[in-house]
């Protein structure tokens, strides 16, 4: 199958419209069409990136092959559903729908017309997740902080869909273990939803999670530390910075550890073109989506065992 992918995008709000621009830059997609409620900012990302401006995203069945949603949380179940039975490709932003009951529908109905339906888990993208999965074997020990300044986008969920969802999915792809017990706390400050939490997850396996996820920080960060037996690695989702200790030996002198530190920084690559082409890969070659469905679902279903506790 060698053919252009004919694409939109629901939502070219700030998120939106880099989907928008990457489906433009890729040789085999074709931009369509774009859709926003905003006519004046679908318009114009319409026109730069040389596609039709649609006021209903409706109208777009028979016009294209997929789409990426990028509207607000609340209304991704109903638009995403809409299209899977109007045997359009889905590729629908984090997270996937408000609950895991809906994003469980929307698997099935992808299953039943054999579509592709990839949740935007952009961080699996991420150059440094992908080299240090290479030195992950059996992790036992995941420590998660992300850390972000207030803002309104995003902020219709709580911090847990908003934020924390990212790290549930990669604890959850890292730790191939049913989990066994969920503690969390968290409060509102800005918001009347949760603008910080915090969750242990402990695992059948004995694996050990530590998530905190913060909307209301001063600073930046996303950072991943991941234990296990003999080694520790620590990831800098923002800057890309990956460091790995080693353990060498027995220790026979406390002022010489054996311990061999290797560190590494890895050039800030696209990630969200990278998910947008494996999207594109996935429906042209016929094969699974590297973030599926059932991948969102998982983690939506972890976020609520977390809303749940608090």
């Amino acid at each position: 199958m060698n053919k252009k992918i004919r694409a939109a995008v629901i939502g070219v709000g700030y998120l939106g419209k880099f989907h928008a621009e990457k489906y433009f830059k890729i040789d085999n997609s074709e931009l369509v069409a774009v859709c926003d409620l905003n006519r004046e900012q679908g318009e114009e990302i319409a026109k730069k990136f040389e596609a039709k401006y649609i006021a209903n995203y409706e109208e777009l069945v028979g016009l294209v092959d997929a789409v990426t949603i990028a509207s607000t949380t609340s209304s991704h179940y109903k638009i995403a559903k809409f299209f899977l039975e109007n045997n359009v490709h889905v590729h629908v932003e984090k997270p996937m729908t408000t609950t895991s009951q809906q994003g469980q529908e929307l698997c099935e109905i992808a299953e039943s017309n054999k579509l592709k339906l990839q949740v935007g888990h952009v961080e699996r993208f991420n150059p440094a997740l992908v080299k240090a999965r290479e030195k992950l074997a059996k992790p036992l020990f995941i420590e998660c902080h992300r850390l972000a300044p207030f803002n309104s986008r995003g902020a219709d969920v709580n911090v847990i869909l908003d934020l924390m969802i990212h790290d549930l999915d990669v604890v959850l792809s890292l730790v191939k273990s049913p989990i066994k017990e969920v503690k969390a706390t968290g409060t509102h400050v800005l918001m009347s939803t949760l603008d910080i939490a915090n969750a242990r997850v402990e695992f059948e396996s004995g694996a050990v999670a530590n998530i905190t996820a913060s909307r209301v920080s001063q600073t930046a960060q996303r950072k991943f530390r991941v234990f296990q037996e003999d080694q520790y690695l620590s990831i800098d989702f923002g800057s890309g910075q990956v460091q790995l200790y080693t353990k060498e030996g027995e220790l026979k002198d406390e002022s010489k550890l054996p311990i061999k530190k290797e560190e590494w920084n890895l050039e800030k690559s696209d990630a969200l073109l990278a998910e947008t082409e494996a999207f594109l890969d996935a429906i042209i070659n016929d094969k699974p989506c590297l973030v599926s469905g059932e991948d969102g679902v998982r983690a939506l279903q972890l976020a609520e065992q977390i809303i749940q506790q608090i």
